[in-house]
């Protein structure tokens, strides 16, 4: 009774018709992160088959009934929800899953616990979605994404985590605000850990390729003591939304949108996340956040940022804290 409604047109070929490879990505984890990222992708078409996976069917299931029934408003797609079986061919898995950081609680002390929880998730990924990028935005997101890289036997390349993203837009937001330009026309980077030994990179802020500082901001002028609190600000983000709400989600959703479109749309785009260093900067075996390029086959390339000396000391330090902690681990 439906094909008197479907026509083939006569200016088309039925039979030579090109059909391009759906983009697919799995999300795992239903919660406030994990929802925050299938809507903002949603809503930009990042997207053609996005799967969510959560253990709690009952929630999952309620979280995407609410965005199907939005689809008329949004450009085609298809959103379900599912098991890790039917992200056999995703491009690219999402991994929100894991423990809640609790008020007063720092990213690192999440790591016990979500360790044990990546150790069986891990490797069912690796098995069920054997050729995707794996991009981890559970916390402590430097040591869980060396966690899963070692887990999962890919290259490091494949293996990415969403870093200093979400610290580098607070950064430019709120530097933005303080000289009354619009972020997209400030640049500046925070490197690093994605934590509390996070590195502003002062000597790199910059309008249209002006220079805003001269390096670190050693003296104790008001002017800088106002910057500093600007990073203060930055660094307690998560805390003060934490406290307030329960947990970051909606910059952190649209951050996660950014990294998929470069991957997924192969845009060599300059991004601060979270791969594995050896070497650059004097820094081995571990991962966090330096500028990369990011395209279709993951971290292509980093950049070899020119740091002050004390920026350099910095990142160094930063590098020592999550070192410290991945030989804590035993993988």
């Amino acid at each position: 009774m439906f094909e008197q409604f479907f026509t083939p047109s006569p200016e088309v070929n039925q039979d030579s018709t090109t059909i391009r490879r759906p983009r697919k990505g799995v999300i795992i984890g239903a919660g406030q992160v994990g929802m925050a990222c299938a809507y903002s992708m949603l809503i930009q078409n990042t997207l053609d088959e996005m799967v969510i996976v959560d253990v709690n069917r009952e929630k999952l299931e309620g979280e995407v009934m609410d965005l199907v029934h939005g689809l008329p408003f949004v450009q085609p797609s298809i959103v379900r929800s599912g098991t890790l079986a039917d992200g056999h061919d995703a491009d690219i898995v999402i991994i929100t899953a894991g423990a809640k950081q609790r008020p007063g609680e720092t990213r690192l002390d999440l790591v016990q616990r979500n360790v044990e929880l990546f150790k069986n998730l891990i490797s069912e990924v690796v098995k069920c979605c054997a050729n995707a990028i794996l991009l981890i935005v559970t916390n402590p997101v430097d040591i869980m994404t060396y966690v899963s890289w070692r887990l999962s036997g890919l290259p490091s390349s494949s293996v990415i985590g969403s870093g200093t993203v979400l610290d580098t837009a607070r950064f430019r937001y709120l530097l933005a605000e303080k000289f009354q330009i619009d972020p997209r026309s400030l640049h500046a980077y925070i490197i690093g850990e994605h934590g509390d030994s996070e590195v502003p990179v002062w000597s790199k802020v910059n309008v249209s390729g002006m220079p805003l500082f001269d390096g670190d901001l050693d003296n104790a002028s008001d002017d800088n003591q106002q910057l500093e609190e600007v990073f203060a600000q930055v660094k307690n983000a998560a805390y003060e939304i934490i406290q307030r709400k329960g947990a970051t989600s909606y910059a952190i959703g649209l951050g996660v949108t950014q990294i998929v479109q470069a991957i997924l749309r192969n845009q060599n785009r300059v991004l601060t996340v979270s791969s594995l260093i050896n070497g650059l900067h004097g820094i081995e075996d571990v991962c966090l956040s330096l500028p990369a390029v990011v395209n279709r086959q993951g971290v292509t390339r980093l950049l070899n940022m020119s740091l002050t000396t004390k920026e350099e000391q910095q990142l160094l330090h930063s590098s020592q804290v999550l070192r410290e902690t991945i030989g804590k681990l035993n993988l």
